[in-house]
């Protein structure tokens, strides 16, 4: 019951064996996390692979400025860590930080190794994660590369629309890399059409 999410996940990227899915799931750690409290720092290691089985958090950065820069949220049935900081073990360039009472399912970087030994699958379905993550990535870039702001808005709010109800205008400004000001401005024009 408390892997169902999970396991529906993991069905969608491969095909899987039952036994194999009950164990790969073992693995994986039931946290639960409040709303404000942080899973990764900048400067932090990510040491873990994270999968939201219940609510919302934002992955952002903080530049020299202090300016907060979201690179993306994850809600419920989606997956959540730094990459490059859980790979390598290096100190985190994000935050991590849960908009809501959240519950995830997360993994170490040595039981998924573990896994990658025992579980020939596993290997199959960490690339097919990777690859569909890496997908979403080069659509958001084009995105940013080829839509205006207000374009980015309507898309992320149609795209979106349960995400949207949990987040801050702020927090939607900063993944949308504009301003709060210019976000309220084109609210303020969708409003009136």
């Amino acid at each position: 019951m408390l892997h169902d999410q999970l396991k529906q996940n993991i069905q969608k990227s491969v095909e899987i064996s039952k036994s194999d899915l009950e164990s790969i799931c073992q693995n994986f750690k039931h946290s639960i996390v409040k709303k404000g409290d942080f899973l990764v720092t900048q400067g932090k290691v990510c040491k873990f692979e994270g999968f939201v089985n219940e609510g919302c958090f934002r992955i952002f950065t903080i530049d020299q400025k202090g300016n907060e820069n979201t690179l993306y949220f994850a809600v419920k049935g989606w997956w959540l860590m730094d990459v490059d900081s859980f790979m390598n073990q290096t100190p985190s360039a994000l935050n991590i930080q849960a908009l809501e009472d959240s519950e995830i399912l997360s993994i170490t970087k040595i039981d998924k190794e573990q896994l990658y030994k025992t579980k020939p699958i596993v290997e199959k379905l960490f690339r097919v994660m990777s690859q569909k993550a890496l997908i979403a990535w080069q659509k958001r870039l084009i995105q940013n590369h080829t839509l205006t702001a207000k374009e980015r808005y309507y898309h992320f709010i149609e795209k979106y629309p349960k995400m949207v109800s949990k987040l801050t205008d702020r927090q939607v400004s900063s993944y949308l890399g504009i301003t709060h000001e210019f976000l309220s401005k084109i609210k303020r024009t969708k409003a009136k059409k």
